[in-house]
Order: structure tokens, then C-alpha cells, then sequence
């Protein structure tokens, strides 16, 4: 059962502030992901504490620099359920966790972030790591 949207939806207003785009379906995940041109920064999104303290933090910080993603989307874990299953295939081979944070260069994936390397890190470290990702692909 997902959580409920009274719950989420602040949550995923810490990205869609910043300029994120939602993917809640998965002809959503399938239009913006495979094919996609340039650079793609896939967030998924969850209601731990580590996505608040850490992960979402963190990718609004990496934005701030002159390099970054020409498109920002995401999913949200445990309620946009199919889409986040499909674009969970995008981010082989590294297994499900939420949150973290994909970088894609033209429908490849170029960088990756797992849950275990947001938790008890800082949400600079986390820019940081995406930033230098930034430097090398966008």
C-alpha cells in the first residue's frame, strides 16, 4: 500500500522547487529515461531519514554550481510504485534502495549513488560527489 500523498507531498516538493520533474508512471520513466539526450539526474525519492537529512539536501547543493544535468527527474519510492519499479531497470546492476541518485549521459548510466553512501554521510559530501559526476559528464 503506498503512503499516503498528505505525507509525501512535501517531500517531493523539495525537489520539484528546485526544478525536478515527477515521473509517476511508467510511460513517465520510459519517455524521459532510454532515450534521453544529454544529461539525466533520476532521483529516487523516499520517506527515510537519510532522503530528508541527507539525500534531498544534497542534490539541491550540487545544482548550485555552473556544470549539472540538463534534465532533473524523479520517482518516489512506496508510492509511485510502478514507475519507480521501471526506472529501477535503468539503474541495473545495482540493486533497489531509497533513496539514491542516478546520473545518466545519453540513456546511459554514467554514475550512481546508493542508499549506503547517503547514510551517515553529509548532505555537502553527497554534492559534492555529484558535482565532481557533474565535471565529468555534463
Amino acid at each position: 500500500m503506498p503512503y499516503p500523498e498528505q505525507l509525501c507531498a512535501p517531500m517531493r516538493q523539495e525537489l520539484t522547487n528546485v526544478g525536478f520533474e515527477e515521473l509517476k508512471t511508467t510511460s513517465d520513466v520510459e519517455a524521459s529515461l532510454p532515450n534521453s539526450k544529454g544529461t539525466v539526474l533520476l532521483v529516487i525519492n523516499s520517506v527515510c531519514g537519510c532522503a530528508a537529512g541527507t539525500a534531498r539536501p544534497g542534490v539541491t547543493l550540487s545544482l548550485r554550481g555552473d556544470k549539472k544535468p540538463g534534465k532533473l527527474v524523479t520517482v518516489f519510492a512506496g508510492q509511485d510504485v510502478e514507475a519507480t519499479a521501471q526506472a529501477r531497470k535503468y539503474t541495473l546492476p545495482y540493486p533497489p534502495s531509497s533513496p539514491c541518485i542516478a546520473l545518466f549521459k545519453d540513456g546511459e548510466l554514467v554514475h550512481f549513488v546508493e542508499r549506503h553512501h547517503i547514510e551517515g554521510r553529509s548532505a555537502e559530501m553527497i554534492a559534492e560527489n555529484l558535482k565532481a559526476a557533474y565535471e565529468e559528464f555534463c
